[in-house]
């Protein structure tokens, strides 16, 4: 078997199997059906992911078909939304289509499976239907109307189209078995009368057919070759196969390809609601501002939130198409915008929680304009000036007027050094009348050449800009949130899942455009919201530069015999070990195992990774386990110097990709 089959998923096992067996590459033909009764979310992201991105492998159309065939919960706002989301995705549909095109030869079909005998008015209410349809483990009961003539049910379907019944009173259904196992096979409802104004075809129409009889026929009208759908449609198969085999019969000749139904596991995300019914509560109880509300799945709230297209369709290949359901875990989608947002991010600096330090031997009437870097990780960024003088702001939390050895930020008698600046060295502090700091009294000093372990973001006072930051969190607590059958989706919700602040902003944000993203340094990635003006700056919190959730994760409770105390394992020796197998691991495990480096970097001092800087090249994931803690302790503070530049200059020049990538995202 060759690495390209190896690598192929199921589907397209499929449609290779089908191509060796005849069908002509050109005979290709997807489609992404989504209904217009709601907003796009990420979980249907995969399912466009796999029609479009199937149309690009084999060079086939995709159409995007709006399966409209329930006028009471759909609407134009609806059709809009979508197609400006698949269009931001980067995806292009062949032809924008509707089920709605398709009444007519729908409503001659059915009249057709009337006169054949497969279908019959039933002019019962739901209610005795219901109960007649039986259980999974009890065969249903024949309808006492099953058996009206041909010339009847014509007759009363005709009238039903005409509109002479009220709403309730007929349905036309297929006339199957209601003794098969699968009750989905049990005289399905194929139209029912629904007096209400559709939104493309107003009110020519009274009565509308069933998701299950429009969606197959639909698919062989257009000539699709494979109808991709998720695992919940399994079940329909052998209807969409009865109504599709029946119907070819009718339209062979001008329609020749019978299309193929095939499953895949639909896309589950922790921490994620993806009902629409549920999503709809939330907008309409104001839980949330709207469809956009940027923690909201909707692809609409993702790109508000700051999301990329790329890091959505990066993410859709990392989860995959697989057979069975499982559930991703939030923080892979997360991971993805970091790693996009941080190639492409421009740095800048905002204080969002601050506290004001004065440069008491900075001469008051003084300002200088200092060179910053926009992005180490991309030299076309170029440079930016920012302002300093003889006061700043700094974040409260970067301050102790006591702290331990391990407290790099600024204390009493220490010294950091300040982004792209000088190294200061707090003396004095000034407090209120409830003992809280206000001022924190500091001297400069121009050696910036001295080694000092911490470097703080700071913003000048007098040229700062006010902006309104609100910095978004996941919004459940619970990790499946609408899993328990005892407790409403909603006891789930996040209290902090909005914090509104004021920030105050390096001046080069003061001419920012709604959607351009930055990342703060040390805080996070925020973009410029759609609310922002140019007389009040917005931004929204995008995702942090780490993930905070993982340690709040209970761990699950496990009985064990007690066991001795042993001593614990130095992190820098579990980092070994853990890059031992780096590069041997598969992508998705890669990334765990990456997470699990970083968290454990924050345990490791400089002194006992720079040993590691020496490791034999053959070593390449020690290496690479090596490297990405380096640039844990330079995030947080670490300086630059000649080991380090070398070590990541050799990195640079390796053979190893993963370590390349590594090294020149430091």
């Amino acid at each position: 078997m060759s690495e390209e089959t190896k690598s192929l998923n199921f589907i397209e096992h499929i449609i290779e199997e089908d191509l060796s067996n005849g069908l002509p590459k050109e005979k290709l033909r997807f489609r992404f059906p989504p209904e217009p009764n709601g907003y796009l979310h990420i979980g249907h992201t995969k399912a466009i992911g796999i029609s479009f991105g199937l149309g690009k492998k084999y060079n086939a159309p995709v159409n995007l078909r709006f399966d409209d065939t329930n006028p009471a919960k759909e609407e134009q706002e609806y059709v809009d939304a979508i197609k400006k989301d698949i269009a931001w995705l980067g995806y292009e549909w062949a032809n924008e289509l509707y089920s709605s095109d398709y009444f007519d030869k729908l409503y001659n079909w059915a009249v057709q499976l009337i006169k054949d005998g497969k279908a019959y008015v039933d002019s019962q209410s739901s209610e005795a239907m219901a109960e007649q349809k039986g259980t999974p483990t009890q065969p249903g009961t024949n309808s006492p109307y099953r058996d009206r003539s041909v010339e009847e049910n014509l007759d009363l379907f005709q009238r039903m189209k005409a509109g002479e019944f009220k709403a309730g009173t007929h349905v036309l259904r297929a006339k199957i078995d209601m003794e098969d196992p699968n009750m989905l096979m049990r005289d399905p409802i194929m139209y029912r009368i629904l007096h209400t104004k559709h939104h493309r075809t107003g009110d020519d129409w009274c009565i509308y057919p069933m998701y299950d009889w429009t969606h197959g026929e639909s698919d062989y009208i257009e000539q699709v070759s494979h109808s991709l759908c998720s695992l919940e449609f399994k079940p329909h198969r052998k209807l969409y196969n009865w109504f599709r085999d029946h119907v070819y019969e009718y339209a062979k000749d001008q329609l020749p390809l019978p299309p193929k139904q095939r499953e895949f596991a639909r896309l589950n995300l922790s921490y994620t609601i993806m009902s629409k019914r549920k999503l709809l509560r939330l907008v309409e109880e104001g839980i949330v501002s709207g469809w956009d509300d940027p923690r909201m799945p909707t692809i609409s709230g993702l790109r508000r939130r700051g999301y990329t297209p790329s890091s959505i369709r990066e993410f859709i290949k990392k989860v995959g198409v697989a057979k069975r359901e499982n559930v991703i875990d939030v923080s892979l989608l997360e991971f993805c915008i970091r790693e996009d947002l941080n190639k492409t991010a421009n740095r800048v600096m905002a204080v969002l929680d601050p506290v004001k330090v004065v440069i008491t031997n900075y001469p008051e009437d003084k300002e200088e304009w200092l060179e910053a870097e926009n992005n180490q990780e991309d030299e076309s960024a170029g440079y930016r000036k920012v302002p300093f003088s003889r006061e700043i702001y700094i974040e409260k939390e970067d301050f102790k007027e006591e702290a331990g050895n391990k407290f790099f930020r600024l204390k009493l008698g220490g010294e950091v050094r300040l982004k792209n600046a000088y190294i200061i060295k707090a003396n004095d502090v000034i407090k209120d009348e409830n003992g809280g700091i206000i001022e924190i009294h500091c001297t400069y000093d121009t050696d910036t050449s001295k080694k000092v372990k911490g470097t703080l973001h700071w913003v000048s006072i007098k040229h700062a800009i006010k902006a309104e930051i609100r910095e978004y969190d996941r919004l459940f607590m619970h990790e499946a949130p609408d899993s328990d059958k005892d407790k409403d989706f909603m006891e789930f919700l996040n209290p902090n899942s909005l914090d509104v602040k004021t920030g105050y902003l390096e001046p080069s944000l003061s001419g920012v455009e709604a959607g351009e993203r930055f990342q703060f340094q040390r805080l996070g990635y925020f973009v410029v919201d759609e609310d922002s003006t140019k007389d009040k700056l917005v931004f929204n919190k995008t995702v942090g530069l780490r993930d905070s959730w993982a340690k709040q994760k209970p761990k699950p409770e496990q009985k064990q015999q007690p066991k001795k105390q042993q001593p614990q394992r130095p992190a820098i020796s579990i980092i070994q070990q853990l890059g031992k197998k780096y590069t041997n691991l598969p992508e998705e495990k890669q990334i765990r195992t990456k997470a699990e480096i970083q968290e454990l970097a924050k345990k490791v001092s400089y002194e006992e990774l720079e040993p590691w800087f020496g490791t034999a090249v053959k070593k390449a994931g020690t290496r690479i386990a090596t490297m990405i803690t380096l640039k844990v302790l330079l995030n947080k503070g670490l300086e630059r110097n000649d080991a380090i530049n070398e070590f990541i200059e050799k990195a640079l020049e390796d053979k190893n990709e993963l370590l390349v990538k590594e090294a020149s995202e430091v």
